[in-house]
């Protein structure tokens, strides 16, 4: 008998399959965000299908969505809001920003500036968002689905350390095999609209569902074992003489968090070191800083989490 982790899973899974070809990892990782409530990164060059899968999990979802475009000259009070002044009321009234929606798109985050990165970090920490000394509190469920090109690309703006740490997990995207990229030619070859017509066919996720798999998590034990060999993780990245920034707790609490819901996705309920190792790449790549050395070696962040997860004891 399946759990609700399972059913959850296999239920977006099929929901996303029918838009988004060859990218079975990429909705696994979606559905661990979506129990855990976390945040997610989708990383790959353009053109790969990236805004595709976070719309098609919005429109999934439901509740109110709103999408950010990353471009140089966006600024903060774009995507926070503003306050203006409204005539039949004589008085300085709040417009709320696109932040304020349920599911949020930020399209090539790594478009849009510093400055206006940074405002996005209260929001996605507090689920709030300050303007001119108000708060205003943002959806229970908010979710922040971010797409970035590589670094290298042109007009791009490298992430600051503590946004990238805020988001849970990172889904890197590759090229499909060529059954899925010929899939997709079949598929979308012949329509002037392929994406609406998609997207309006979508099935709803039930609301009840999505809870009963977060609280399902909630049984699955994590043995002591299990806790130490996380921070003997966290502390040999930190220590690693190739990394300049290694995981924050922040990080080894989200390390946690996926590999429970691994674990529930096994249709186990405890945890072992297979499910750690498991969804390390995807917690820990985006936040490794590696130093100026490695960086200028070609060091990659995956290879970095390899290197940890080989050189660190794994309990018995």
């Amino acid at each position: 008998m399946s759990t609700s982790i399972q059913q959850l899973h296999e239920e977006l899974a099929r929901g996303l399959s029918r838009v988004v070809f060859g990218a079975d990892a990429a909705l696994r990782t979606v559905a661990i965000a979506l129990i855990a409530r976390g945040h997610v990164l989708v990383q790959g060059v353009p053109g790969l299908g990236k805004t595709l899968l976070a719309k098609s999990l919005a429109h999934m979802l439901g509740g109110q969505f709103k999408r950010i475009q990353g471009t140089p000259d966006l600024m903060p009070t774009d995507i926070t809001g503003v306050h203006v002044f409204d005539e039949s009321r004589r008085e300085f009234v709040f417009r709320p920003g696109p932040l304020f929606a349920d599911v949020v798109l930020v399209d090539e985050i790594n478009r849009a500036g510093p400055k206006t990165q940074s405002a996005l970090l209260e929001a996605m920490e507090e689920r709030q968002v300050s303007v001119e000394r108000s708060v205003f509190a943002l959806p229970a469920n908010f979710l922040v689905l971010a797409t970035q090109n590589p670094r290298e690309f042109e007009g791009t703006y490298p992430l600051p350390e503590s946004q990238l740490d805020r988001f849970m997990l990172r889904i890197d995207m590759s090229y499909p095999d060529r059954e899925a990229e010929l899939e997709v030619l079949r598929r979308y070859g012949g329509r002037i609209a392929p994406v609406a017509v998609e997207l309006g066919q979508l099935p709803a996720l039930d609301a009840q569902r999505i809870a009963a798999a977060q609280a399902e998590v909630e049984a699955i034990h994590v043995s002591p074992a299990l806790e130490q060999y996380v921070l003997d993780i966290a502390r040999a990245s930190r220590e690693h003489p190739r990394i300049a920034l290694g995981l924050s707790t922040r990080g080894a609490l989200a390390l946690v968090k996926a590999a429970r819901i691994a674990a529930g996705l096994r249709g186990t309920d405890f945890v072992v070191p297979d499910d750690v190792q498991d969804v390390a790449p995807a917690v820990m790549a985006h936040r490794l800083v590696p130093t100026p050395e490695a960086a200028l070696e070609g060091v990659g962040d995956h290879a970095l989490v390899s290197g940890i997860l080989a050189d660190t004891p794994v309990p018995r």
